[in-house]
């Protein structure tokens, strides 16, 4: 059987953990977890979708999904501070400072080393594109980026996986998923993938190299 093409997350896999995301944007805003989440959730609802599908399908630019969660945070949040947040270039600011997650990046190059084709399959953002693209500069040239804001489906449709296939040119049975998001990893293996759900890096490896025969890192 040849090599599976590792297809890896970014947010959560690639990049840091969400959790500390949130947790660093609260030092840099004062917006605490609690009020991000629930108003990423409010604003997304008003449109029927779940949290961040909006932007992540590119069915509102960054500026206007802004403003409508400056509205959101303000009317759950009386009195709150918002002057220091910069929603209208919330990807900029969200990402700033942010740097991969230097066990993944190896085990990517690491992949790539040993002959295995790899690829990213991020649920991801128009405007957010020249910031986390700029994080995962380290690992490189990969065999194939498939983004949801550019094709219009996001990861759990199982579309999605589709796309990755036929831009790939791969076959399901030769792919392997690794994303922070069990729902993710379940659509994946619905439609014959092979998946990892990423809970930490020892763990990913591990588990990445009992599905695909990788070679352990030294």
């Amino acid at each position: 059987m040849p090599q599976p093409m590792i297809w890896f997350d970014f947010g959560g896999v690639l990049s840091p953990p969400l959790d500390d995301l949130f947790d660093s944007y609260h030092v840099r805003t004062g917006i605490t977890p609690r009020q991000m989440k629930t108003a990423l959730a409010a604003v997304a609802a008003e449109l029927g979708h779940e949290p961040l599908a909006p932007l992540e399908l590119a069915l509102l630019p960054e500026p206007e999904w802004g403003r409508a969660m400056v509205r959101v945070l303000g009317e759950a949040n009386p009195g709150i501070d918002l002057s220091r947040a910069r929603f209208e270039q919330f990807g900029q600011q969200w990402f700033e400072g942010v740097r991969a997650n230097p066990v993944m990046v190896a085990t990517a190059l690491h992949a790539k080393e040993h002959g295995y084709r790899v690829g990213i399959l991020s649920n991801n953002v128009v405007e957010w594109e020249p910031y986390w693209r700029a994080i995962v500069e380290p690992v490189g040239e990969v065999d194939c980026i498939v983004d949801s804001c550019r094709i219009g489906v996001r990861k759990p449709d199982p579309e999605i996986f589709r796309r990755a296939e036929k831009e790939a040119g791969v076959p399901a049975e030769e792919c392997v998923l690794v994303d922070d998001l069990a729902e993710n990893c379940a659509a994946a293996r619905r439609v014959g993938w092979r998946a990892v759900q990423f809970r930490n890096n020892a763990q990913a490896v591990r588990d990445l190299a009992g599905l695909t025969g990788l070679p352990a890192l030294v």
